[in-house]
């Protein structure tokens, strides 16, 4: 660490740029990158070879191979190429490998080179061949550009969700461009181009001529550009050494720079980071790689071998035959740290607790001029975050050290981002071995998650370090070890059954051991085996999962068929029909007559009745009804079927008589509701016709006769003939009309045995004493206490008193 900024190269006043190695490739390449196709995954995925030309020349007899290697140069897989002629290679978000031919189609393998799929980008591009392609990366996936050998552009924004666009032509281009560029703009893909010293823009729609802002009238004609990581930055090199930056939106400059060189670069790439205000520019030449940005100096590198760029998030990662390097701006918590005689919080630490080591009484002054800076909070927190810059574990282990020496000596220091520092450091060193060759920064892993890593790993098959990381970090289940499972699962499965016809029995043997129904019946469901799936959900006992199959099987198979299935399982048929009752009525009906069940035919009928708006539809569902009941042997639902049907139609004969609303009403309320309007003819009709009980008529019509106040029609009425309820209905209903008078009028009438609370709802509490000594009963002499009053009532309650204790004597 004492020569810690050894490889320190200054751009500016203030940045500093460093190129440090990952890995030593030991892939055994004999050609050298510029004779093969190169593609390499940004966040420190898999490089892919197509290793053609030079074989070609040597062995033109021999196929190309298609190789991939993972960062630190282990070999994946490694497959000739009996396909077309291959223009570009390029990886998806996904790490999936795009092979794009020269007829436009796009072959997709994974990392091993299994083949996934294909697509082609449309009848021109086969017929106008492949001159050039570009894979990109959107917030809409990844994307395909294609200029074809008629000079037209046509992309695909989303290779899953494929839909080809063909670009407005450049009017008058003759010949390709020198250069061009994909470009993300306002969630719109666009392509810039040069022709000569002319910059096209094509959208959707349009071809404009642009002018990057303050761009030198003697630069001369473009031959190279470069979008930034993020799509935001755009760099353009021209014919006289010429380099502009500056927004992609061609809105703003940041900078320019002469370089001596006027051969145009094999490569030109950003190398910037996050939130950073220093901005750069990456060119490479056969034996040169130069660093340029807002400076008049620049970095320039002897490179010993052939290179090739992969731009990444935060920096530059060069690939050569022997080397991986990375070049990136040294963050300011590092360079606030590591700086020579910096005297930042950060660097005082570290200086402090290398000297606690050594038992030192300077550990204890660099303490206190940053205590008394008020200051240690801050130097533990640029300990911490220095750390996660560094790719040496040795250095990561001083600064954390140094961290957590200063956080002894502060109060209520939250410790969750140390610790959590410490677990994702453990996890990026884990996967930056040389074996694993995922060689991720602190920023990348960031912005990949957590949970995008994984995949990764799933991916490569690194199934016992995917769950270590998940039980290190105590992730869920879910999230973690029983999904990297399901994936080791399924790769044995397709290693142990090759076929699709073994791989589907040795899956269905696998199932059988599975012992959560939950689990296993959609398993079932999609391979198939529907039948199966619903035994075993009717097994579980579970309804929701019974619906599940059962609604899967409704979709799957015919009509009768899907009947007959049910048939054979009572369960599953009878939690359908409740569905159908309250989702399907009509397949409720179909189901009722495949049984032959005539009783719920009938009942189905009744309730569909309700629904039908007019009458007539209302009355021929009954009528059905009624049909349905008398097959199954139902007379009594049969005959008050029918009794419904003749109301229905009587209602319909009074509704336009009276031209009052009957429908809908009931029997009784319809007689009441004739009583009411005073049809009292039109009511005795229905009570003879329909043969109404006598108790049930004589209630309903007191009752009605009250409420309309004909007190004179219920005199008569109760005088007509015996009553079958008694008076007692005509006091209580008087009463609650609050008519003592005509109630005292059926008081008289009660029986004996009704007569003491007949006379006590008049008020003739003299009446009510009389019956009660007559009945000498102790209770109703109570009762009728209990509604005297001491004042008024003193001599009927001496009276009653007298009564009661004789009763008791006896």
């Amino acid at each position: 660490m004492d020569c810690y900024t050894a490889n320190w190269n200054p751009l500016g006043e203030e940045a500093f740029y460093r190129k440090s190695e990952l890995y030593a490739m030991e892939w055994g390449l004999r050609e050298e990158l510029r004779d093969c196709l190169v593609a390499a995954a940004p966040y420190g995925g898999p490089i892919a070879l197509l290793r053609n030309s030079a074989r070609r020349e040597k062995s033109p007899g021999a196929r190309p191979l298609l190789d991939t290697f993972s960062a630190s140069g282990l070999l994946l897989a490694s497959i000739p190429w009996k396909s077309g002629q291959v223009v570009q290679l390029g990886w998806t978000a996904g790490e999936d490998l795009l092979c794009i031919q020269e007829d436009g189609t796009v072959l997709i393998y994974d990392l091993f080179c299994e083949f996934k799929r294909h697509f082609s980008m449309g009848n021109e591009v086969l017929q106008n061949h492949v001159l050039e392609a570009k894979v990109f990366h959107t917030e809409y996936g990844t994307g395909v550009a294609i200029l074809t050998g008629a000079h037209r552009f046509s992309l695909a924004t989303n290779i899953d969700d494929l839909k080809l666009r063909r670009m407005p032509e450049v009017p008058g281009l003759q010949k390709p461009p020198s250069c061009w560029a994909v470009l993300s703009q306002d969630r719109v893909t666009i392509v810039l181009l040069a022709v000569g010293q002319d910059l096209y823009l094509l959208d959707n729609t349009s071809c404009s001529v642009v002018t990057p802002p303050g761009m030198s009238p003697s630069a001369g004609a473009y031959l190279q550009m470069a979008v930034s990581f993020n799509y935001r930055c755009l760099a353009l090199f021209t014919d006289t050494g010429y380099i502009w930056m500056g927004l992609a939106t061609l809105k703003e400059k940041f900078c320019e720079f002469n370089c001596s060189i006027r051969a145009p670069p094999k490569q030109m790439v950003w190398c910037m980071r996050p939130r950073s205000r220093q901005r750069a520019v990456v060119l490479v030449w056969d034996r040169q790689l130069m660093v340029v940005g807002n400076s008049t100096e620049c970095i320039q590198f002897v490179l010993d071998e052939d290179s090739y760029l992969v731009p990444e998030l935060d920096g530059v990662r060069i690939l050569s035959r022997t080397s991986h390097e990375f070049l990136h701006e040294i963050p300011e918590a590092s360079q606030e740290i590591f700086k020579i005689a910096s005297m930042a919080p950060g660097a005082l630490l570290l200086e402090a607790q290398k000297e606690y080591e050594k038992e030192s009484q300077k550990a204890d002054e660099y303490l206190r001029e940053i205590k008394d800076q008020k200051l240690l909070p801050e130097a533990v927190s640029q300990c911490i975050e220095a750390a996660g810059y560094e790719h040496e574990p040795e250095t990561q282990k001083s600064l954390l050290r140094a961290a957590s020496f200063g956080k002894c000596f502060i109060d209520k220091f939250p410790p969750e981002s140390f610790v959590r520092m410490c677990q994702d450091l453990r996890v990026l060193n884990a996967i930056r071995d040389y074996q694993i060759g995922i060689p991720l920064t602190f920023t990348q892993y960031k912005q990949l998650t957590i949970e995008v890593l994984l995949d990764r790993l799933v991916l490569r098959r690194l199934y016992p370090l995917a769950i270590r990381i998940c039980e290190y970090l105590r992730l869920s289940e879910i999230q973690g070890v029983s999904r990297i499972l399901a994936h080791w699962a399924c790769y044995k499965a397709r290693g142990q059954w090759p076929t699709p016809s073994t791989r589907s029995w040795g899956t269905r043997r696998l199932l059988e051991y599975e012992p959560r129904s939950g689990e296993q019946v959609p398993l079932l469901l999609k391979m198939k085996r529907s039948k199966l799936a619903l035994s075993k959900a009717i097994e579980s006992g579970d309804t929701d999962l019974v619906y599940t199959v059962v609604l899967h099987l409704k979709n799957e198979l015919n009509r009768g068929t899907f009947f007959m299935t049910l048939q054979n399982q009572p369960v599953a048929l009878s939690l359908y029909r409740q569905f159908c009752k309250h989702q399907e009525r009509e397949t409720l009906k179909d189901l009722y007559n495949q049984d032959d069940n005539h009783q719920e035919l009938g009942n189905f009928h009744v309730h569909s009745s309700y629904s039908e708006k007019r009458i007539e539809g209302r009355v021929a569902a009954l009528q059905n009804a009624v049909d349905e009941y008398y097959k199954a042997k139902n007379e009594f639902a049969a005959k008050a079927t029918e009794d419904q049907i003749k109301l229905l139609r009587l209602q319909r004969h009074l509704q336009e008589d009276f031209d009052k609303p009957y429908l809908d009403l009931s029997l009784h309320d319809t007689v009441s509701t004739l009583i009411l309007d005073g049809h009292y003819k039109k009511a005795e009709q229905l009570y003879r016709d329909f043969k109404i009980p006598d108790k049930r008529y004589w209630w309903l019509k007191i009752n009605a006769l009250a409420t309309r106040g004909d007190w004179e029609e219920m005199e008569k009425f109760s005088k007509s003939k015996k009553s079958p309820i008694g008076y007692l209905p005509f006091v209580e209903i008087a009463v609650k009309h609050h008519n003592r008078y005509e109630a005292k009028k059926y008081a008289p009438r009660v029986t004996p045995e009704q007569r003491v609370k007949a006379f006590i709802l008049v008020g003739d509490l003299e009446q009510a004493a009389d019956a009660a000594i007559e009945h000498k009963s102790e209770a109703e002499l109570s009762w009728v206490l209990a509604r005297c009053t001491p004042g008024t009532d003193s001599a009927l309650m001496e009276k009653l008193n007298r009564a009661r204790a004789q009763i008791m004597k006896k």
